[in-house]
């Protein structure tokens, strides 16, 4: 038997087992697995394929066959991965990100640019449509896609060559990310007019409503740090959006610690104000994150310099462009320090 990178390795991808058998695994069997495992269904799945459902329980039944393992497992009406369609779940995601990717890199400037992001709640809905109008005004052409999420899964999308760049704030303990370029962001506390008056003390905190974002948001990771490093537990009112949070805090329904940029329409129109609190302003960053490669796609890196130029980010220091953040940088503050 020949070895299988002398097999059709255009449309397969060759696994080598601990076995020292060898399975062929096609794309498209990746990517029809792929998306029941996001739809956790079989139905579900054809639907968004537009192929039939025994089509996606054949390509199941011939994965688990060549692999020798069961991938999923039947959980009410639907489906759920076993912690082997996990791990071949997590693969799948990486290689249809990199094969995305080399398709952006290997075309270059042959095709329009393309530009894949990912941002956390505020930097996506505050930072980042500016700045994608004023890229397409100079790169007509340019196809920009922004995917809006909690900083968990942005997190995930970066690594798994889902997006090119990562708009938020610090990044995580993990290995092979680097902070491209930063901006400052001020973290406030805000409430309606004459909801609270003078400067607040940690006592005086206490007796307001704190509306928080839902679980899960790096914003009411960082509400829930500076209540518990100031000693105050608060009655609490649980939101599901910045926008949410914001009109909740208008009408007086309580305060909350929020990015300036986030309220600042809302403070110059005199529909909120700040209230002066122990450590507020809390001042933080934005980061722009990319993997560990030394390079982006031509148009990421378009955009990248686009976002410097014009949207107040300063490229990061030590190495220019391109800086990896020290074991120390990543340990959380008194305070806290994720923000979306």
């Amino acid at each position: 038997m020949p070895p299988p990178w002398q097999g059709d390795t255009l449309v397969s991808i060759d696994f080598l087992l601990t076995t020292h058998q060898y399975c062929v695994m096609t794309l498209r069997q990746l990517a029809t697995f792929l998306e029941l495992a996001r739809a956790g269904s079989v139905k579900l799945a054809a639907e968004r394929l537009f192929v039939s459902q025994p089509a996606v329980s054949a390509v199941v039944a011939s994965l688990q066959g060549e692999l020798g393992v069961d991938l999923v497992t039947r959980s009410g009406r639907g489906l759920r991965l076993t912690d082997s369609g996990r791990v071949l779940a997590g693969y799948a995601r990486r290689i249809q990100g990199l094969l995305d990717e080399a398709a952006t890199a290997t075309t270059g400037a042959s095709a329009p640019a393309r530009v894949r992001l990912a941002a956390v709640t505020t930097a996506g809905e505050h930072l980042l449509p500016a700045a994608i109008a004023g890229f397409r005004e100079r790169h007509p052409d340019a196809e920009v896609s922004l995917e809006v999420s909690n900083r968990g899964h942005v997190w995930e999308r970066l690594e798994a060559h889902e997006v090119d760049l990562v708009v938020a704030g610090r990044p995580p303990g993990l290995r092979g990310l680097h902070s491209r370029a930063v901006r400052p962001n001020q973290l406030v506390i805000v409430a309606a007019p004459g909801v609270a008056r003078g400067p607040l003390t940690s006592t005086a905190l206490a007796t307001h409503t704190w509306l928080l974002r839902e679980p899960g948001s790096g914003t009411r990771t960082t509400v829930e740090e500076y209540l518990a490093a100031h000693g105050i537990e608060p009655a609490t009112l649980t939101l599901g959006s910045n926008g949410a949070v914001r009109e909740a805090a208008a009408v007086g329904l309580g305060i909350t610690l929020i990015s300036r940029d986030a309220v600042e329409a809302e403070l110059s129109s005199g529909r909120l104000v700040l209230l002066p609190a122990p450590d507020i302003p809390l001042q933080r960053e934005w980061h722009i994150v990319t993997r560990d490669e030394n390079h982006l796609p031509g148009s990421g890196a378009l955009f990248l310099e686009h976002l410097i130029a014009h949207s107040g980010f300063e490229r990061s220091p030590t190495l220019p462009g391109q800086v990896e953040l020290p074991d120390s940088a990543n340990a959380p503050s008194r305070t806290g320090v994720c923000i979306e």
